[in-house]
């Protein structure tokens, strides 16, 4: 299938730059599978949408402050984005700057230290923290590595607003959009109605903002992300469909985990990626933003709920003005 086909015109002025405050005043575009309808709301008013008995599933990733900026003993800026942890202090992470080669020592504070292992390719490479307790460094030293389409800096809003309410799981480099939608007060409605919840935890990588640069969307790869699905998960799952009620995934995330091994738990890396003709197993309903054009995000979507119908829902997202991409406004397919 032709990646132009998952491709459309976004006004620049429709991505959303900062967070919607409060959180669930967000608008809400709820999509029918069945009849083709969309309804447009806000997400204060989700629980409207949803049955007594059904399940959401969230992703409680934590996104850590990945991006670090130091120097070489040189003196010369180096600036360092952590984008895939491998194991213990080892990473894989993006450094820009001059000569940077393996073995190279970049000072970021005073007994905070980032060493070049290994050249993966051009900009990426293995890196190895250095210091007492490096999570806490990171915590102290690094910034939220907001999206590079917001074109600023990270600003006090974001140390909130880019984490969900739900994040416990330190070891994301972006955040898991569709679930911070959710405030705490919402999370009340929801609960008062009798709509049950679970987590399961996919740490989001870098590569989730990688476009699709293949003619065909079959030759896209994605990037293999950390994922575990705990079996409180999957007890909740299973009940919920033996009583006739719907699994909602809070998140394309979400919809990754829960679909590499359907009705298993699990801990370990997926690379699957989710195109038009999958069979979904576990996922009834999906709470998803507005993905970029060209991008496997949008593809996974496509595949949920149907090519026309969504393409068609992403037009009229445009023509009336959503709110687009992480801090944008958000769409129940149902």
């Amino acid at each position: 299938m032709k990646t132009s086909t998952f491709d459309y015109d976004l006004p620049e002025d429709l991505i959303a730059r900062y967070p919607a405050v409060p959180r669930h005043s967000a608008r809400l575009m709820v999509v029918s599978r069945r009849d083709g309808t969309i309804v447009h709301d806000t997400f204060w008013n989700l629980p409207d949408y949803l049955e007594e008995g059904d399940l959401l599933v969230f992703n409680n990733t934590k996104v850590l402050p990945a991006r670090l900026y130091g120097r070489k003993k040189t003196g010369g800026k180096v600036e360092i984005l952590l984008t895939d942890r491998i194991k213990g202090n080892l990473w894989k992470a993006f450094i820009g700057g001059k000569k940077i080669r393996p073995g190279l020592r970049i000072n970021i504070e005073k007994g905070f230290e980032v060493e070049v292992v290994d050249h993966i390719s051009e900009g990426l490479f293995f890196v190895q923290l250095i210091g007492d307790n490096t999570l806490r460094l990171l915590d102290r030293y690094g910034k939220i590595p907001i999206p590079p389409y917001l074109k600023r800096e990270e600003e006090p809003i974001d140390k909130e607003y880019y984490q969900t309410i739900f994040a416990r799981e330190e070891g994301s480099v972006a955040s898991p959009t569709a679930s911070l939608h959710f405030s705490e007060e919402l999370m009340e409605r929801v609960s008062k109605k009798g709509i049950r919840h679970t987590f399961i935890t996919l740490h989001v990588s870098y590569g989730t903002f990688k476009p699709i640069t293949a003619e065909s969307i079959e030759q896209h790869r994605v990037d293999p992300e950390y994922v575990k699905v705990p079996q409180e998960a999957i007890s909740a799952i299973k009940e919920t469909k033996e009583r006739g009620k719907r699994v909602v995934s809070v998140g394309t995330t979400v919809v990754r985990a829960l679909e590499t091994k359907p009705f298993e738990p699990f801990e370990g890396w997926t690379d699957l990626y989710i195109m038009p003709g999958f069979k979904f197993s576990v996922t009834d309903a999906m709470i998803t933003n507005f993905h970029l054009p060209r991008s496997s995000l949008l593809v996974l979507v496509c595949a949920f709920g149907g090519r026309d119908l969504i393409m068609n829902a992403y037009r009229t997202a445009v023509e009336l003005r959503y709110r687009f991409y992480s801090y944008g406004d958000g769409m129940l397919i149902l």
